[in-house]
């Protein structure tokens, strides 16, 4: 009996250490190189410029920044997310200068780019390299899932005096562990020279696996983090002037619900920026009402004295 105790207590002994390397392993994320040239971009946030710093810019500044900001909407979808899919096609991404939407397999009912990859990892990183070859002069990418919903004109403003071929990684950042990422759920944006850099890591097994070699799988906007982190590309939170973050993970409803409990006296300042750029995890009718209440509702001769107007796409079906 005491020998039996005795391997007891050592297959408990052998148990323990193997979680403990487990978990070593589990929040265990690589180190990035190195970096000390120009092109190491390490913000954490970047913000939307302020009235003030655009009105210091010419007329002709302005409408040469606005002429040349286009975005490529990246939208990933299932034939299982079908609804939403058809309703992010008939709202929001009327709005993006080019959007795509990249499927795990075919569909009769709606039309899109068939990447014939079931892996989550592996299909983005499919649609990301097609965006990348077929982004003709567009700089700026915005990725989302179909759940989504995207002011593409507040995220034209966010970038608007920001360089695409500076290496911009952003969204609404968060941190697991030592790394810092940018929810897909919330949105993602990269600028051509991020885009570029990620594209050419792809083919570095070592450092951006398709398939990946952890013990269990990252997620995939995780998985995104970690390739980036390899070429000098940091998580940055996107945000307003006054600090206040533009991506959500929310949807409105939450967003103010959560702000009357804990902002009673000041709601609207304690919910969301006025310039937000998505909100998200929202059903189909929801994205409707959010297309009614942001671009079809008019307030009769108000006017917001906005310096410029970025227009939708030349003979796009939008509202």
């Amino acid at each position: 009996m005491l020998s039996e105790g005795g391997s007891f207590m050592k297959g408990m002994v052998m148990g323990g250490l193997f979680c403990l390397v487990l978990s070593l392993l589990g929040s265990f994320s690589p180190v990035t190189e190195s970096r000390t040239d120009d092109n190491h971009h390490h913000h954490h946030h970047v913000k939307a410029a302020s009235k003030d710093e655009l009105q210091q810019l010419s007329d002709s500044r302005l409408q040469e920044l606005n002429n040349q900001l286009q975005v490529y909407c990246v939208v990933m979808v299932q034939p299982k997310s079908l609804v939403y899919w058809a309703t992010a096609l008939d709202t929001w991404t009327k709005h993006c200068d080019k959007a795509e939407f990249y499927t795990s397999e075919a569909s009769k009912a709606l039309e899109a780019i068939d990447l014939n990859e079931k892996d989550d990892w592996a299909r983005l990183r499919k649609a990301l390299k097609h965006a990348y070859e077929n982004a003709g002069d567009i700089r700026w990418f915005f990725v989302a899932q179909p759940n989504t919903f995207a002011i593409i004109e507040n995220l034209k403003y966010l970038v608007l005096t920001k360089d695409p071929e500076q290496p911009f990684y952003l969204g609404k950042s968060v941190k697991s562990g030592e790394l810092e990422y940018v929810e897909l759920n919330s949105g993602i944006v990269l600028s051509y020279e991020a885009l570029k850099r990620l594209v050419n890591v792809f083919q570095d097994e070592d450092k951006c696996p398709e398939r990946g070699r952890q013990l269990w799988k990252l997620s995939d906007d995780k998985q995104l983090a970690v390739c980036l982190k390899f070429t000098g590309v940091f998580a940055e939170n996107g945000e307003d002037v006054h600090g206040k973050g533009l991506f959500n993970s929310k949807t409105v409803d939450s967003l103010i619900s959560e702000s009357m409990k804990q902002n009673p006296s000041n709601v609207v300042e304690g919910c969301c920026s006025d310039l937000a750029v998505t909100f998200s995890g929202l059903s189909a009718n929801q994205m409707q009402v959010m297309m009614f209440g942001v671009y079809r509702l008019r307030p009769y001769g108000h006017d917001f004295h906005d310096l410029l107007t970025f227009f939708p796409p030349k003979g796009s079906d939008n509202d």
